[in-house]
């Protein structure tokens, strides 16, 4: 019940519009009731001559009713009644027409809520939480698990108000024509909803793991697709064919059983209805026989015990339904409930520029249990070139992410201009940060909108001119568009070399007074390497530089080179000074240079 109210929650800002449609199923209601009702006069007064029989006492206005009806010629009833029927049915069709409206309307705003609310919040998370998760199954949590709350919403939510206010109606009718039939009655019609109970429980086993089935269906078409240089290379195509084939057909197994238990349902709850109705029929007509109540009447009690079976069956099916959405919820609440392991502190200070120094003071990091960094003390100077250097899984990316504060140190502390940079806006830190990664980041979207991101309203000028600078306005300018071209999926219609150009020129135009270089040529030949070389070194002037190396040759102009071996600082110095001590810069340099 209490993961019910947290789904409830989400409909809570539309409160109004779903009074409006709770109105609306309350006037329906009351429609089908009259509608129904026109049964009594139609079996007795028109269609077989005889006057209503109810053995009770009835209300005033009600024995007026009946006498009205009673004493009315049975052509005028029946003129009167088509005409009313009609009525009736124009007036319910545009109350259903409403509710039904109003209810998606507010399923949909749940919807692209709970989908915005995902989205900023996995936007909030700290780069931990990346590292950690599969973006198949974060997708997945956006565009599958969503899907179920909507049905929640639009179908399960309606159907629970409007069939619940159905089942008072035609309980009350019941209870009102013969109490003692209708208590009989609902002793046998509570059979109806066990089935759903126990079938509803299986489902929402069943939902969980269809879901996080679809995660791993994500998954691994996000991997297979982003990967697909990869997949070819190696000749892997059937593999990952077949890897997809054996997701799919879980997935399949997986629906399938739903619906089966689905479809199931009903025919069951029909043949526990059909055996109470029997058995109502039955006593009924006995009592019809016996005239002590009218046909007209036994009709109206008959019509009102029948149209409470598709309450209950719907209200069955909404049982199983908000088992299959309950699951949804709970993933949907994993990331909801989730907080960034980066935190800003309540009025945090703003820095407004660079001016002295980086410090690494006392710095030690972990992930999970595994210790990266221990014990590291640098400073950095403003406009020093700085190069980190070591053996792979040294910690040199680790110690380089502190600056921006993706992470947090678990001991020590960073700080710039002698303040610590927990205390400070993670806004204004990072955008005095600029990044060129080994990695290139680029977006399916234009040249120039590639260039000018995180600053989209820039002068075109500007753009330009930063390209120019990171050596790509020519090859830019060779585009079928030129800068409104659009460079496809991770860049992908561009070479290594003019990716990272690309990113250089990013970097260049949002003119950080820190810049970190993590392996920004590594993966480039020789020529591209150049190219790109002199662009870095274009970017690089008049910068405080944090270099991670991999081809030592390129950082030998550094001021300062860092060695890390196994996280710790090993040697510091330049690189006259570090070839002259003979240690392990001097013996990674020269294993290099005999590769090369």
């Amino acid at each position: 019940m209490k993961l019910y109210l947290k789904l409830l929650k989400f409909v809570q800002p539309y409160g109004f519009i779903l009074g409006i449609a709770i109105f609306m199923m309350f006037i329906s209601t009351l429609f089908d009731g009259i509608s129904l009702s026109m049964l009594v006069p139609l079996a007795d007064n028109i269609l077989t001559g005889k006057k209503i029989v109810l053995t009770r006492n009835l209300p005033t206005f009600l024995e007026n009713l009946i006498s009205v009806l009673n004493a009315t010629p049975r052509i005028t009833l029946l003129k009167f009644s088509g005409i009313l029927i009609i009525l009736l049915f124009t007036l319910k069709g545009i109350t259903v027409f409403l509710q039904g409206y109003l209810m998606n309307s507010v399923s949909q705003k749940v919807i692209r809520d709970l989908r915005n609310f995902i989205y900023e919040k996995i936007q909030s998370l700290s780069l931990d939480f990346f590292v950690r998760s599969k973006s198949g199954a974060l997708i997945s949590r956006i565009t599958y698990d969503v899907v179920w709350i909507q049905t929640a919403i639009s179908e399960a939510l309606a159907d629970l108000i409007f069939y619940s206010l159905q089942l008072i109606l035609f309980t009350f009718i019941i209870f009102f024509i013969h109490p003692k039939l209708a208590l009989i009655s609902f002793i046998l019609l509570p059979l109806i909803g066990l089935p759903a109970v126990r079938i509803g429980k299986l489902l929402r086993k069943i939902s969980k793991r269809a879901q996080e089935k679809m995660a791993e269906i994500n998954t691994d078409l996000y991997e297979s697709i982003a990967g697909a240089r990869i997949v070819k290379a190696f000749s892997m195509e059937d593999y990952e064919i077949k890897k997809f084939r054996k997701y799919n057909q879980d997935f399949y197994h997986l629906m399938l059983n739903a619906i089966k238990k689905n479809l199931a349902l009903g025919p069951i709850t029909e043949f526990f209805g059909a055996c109470a109705g029997v058995f109502v029929l039955y006593l009924g007509g006995k009592e019809v026989i016996k005239e002590t109540i009218s046909f007209g009447v036994f009709v109206l009690f008959l019509g009102a015990l029948l149209s409470l079976l598709k309450p209950f069956k719907r209200l069955s099916k909404v049982y199983t339904i908000n088992q299959q959405a309950l699951s949804a919820v709970v993933r949907i609440l994993e990331i909801l409930n989730l907080q960034p392991s980066v935190k800003e502190i309540p009025s945090p200070y703003i820095m407004k520029s660079f001016e002295k120094e980086i410090v690494f003071e006392n710095v030690s990091f972990s992930y999970e249990e595994k210790i990266v960094l221990q014990d590291i003390n640098l400073k950095i100077k403003k406009g020093e070139v700085v190069a980190i250097v070591g053996p792979t899984g040294s910690g040199k990316t680790t110690l380089v992410n502190l600056i921006p504060r993706f992470y947090d140190p678990r001991e020590g502390r960073v700080l710039i201009d002698g303040r610590d940079i927990k205390e400070m806006s993670l806004k204004s830190l990072r955008s005095h940060i600029g990044m060129v990664t080994q990695e290139t980041i680029l977006f399916n979207d234009t040249v120039r909108m590639n260039i000018a991101y995180g600053r989209p309203e820039t002068d075109f000028a500007e753009i330009v001119m930063a390209a120019k600078t990171a050596n790509a306005h020519e090859f830019i300018m060779h585009l079928p568009y030129g800068y409104d071209t659009l460079i496809g999926e991770q860049g992908a219609k561009l070479s290594g070399g003019e990716r990272q150009r690309i990113a250089i020129a990013r970097a260049v135009l949002k003119n950080p007074s820190i810049l970190i270089l993590d392996e920004a040529t590594s993966q480039l030949d020789s020529v591209a390497e150049k190219i790109v070389q002199e662009a870095l070194e274009r970017l690089m002037r008049e910068r405080t530089v944090v270099i991670i190396a991999h081809r030592l040759s390129t950082i030998k102009g550094a001021d300062r080179i860092v060695v890390l071996q196994n996280g710790r600082i090993v040697e510091t110095g330049r690189h006259e000074e570090l070839m002259a001590q003979g240690t392990l810069y001097k013996e990674i340099y020269q294993m290099q240079k005999l590769v090369a």
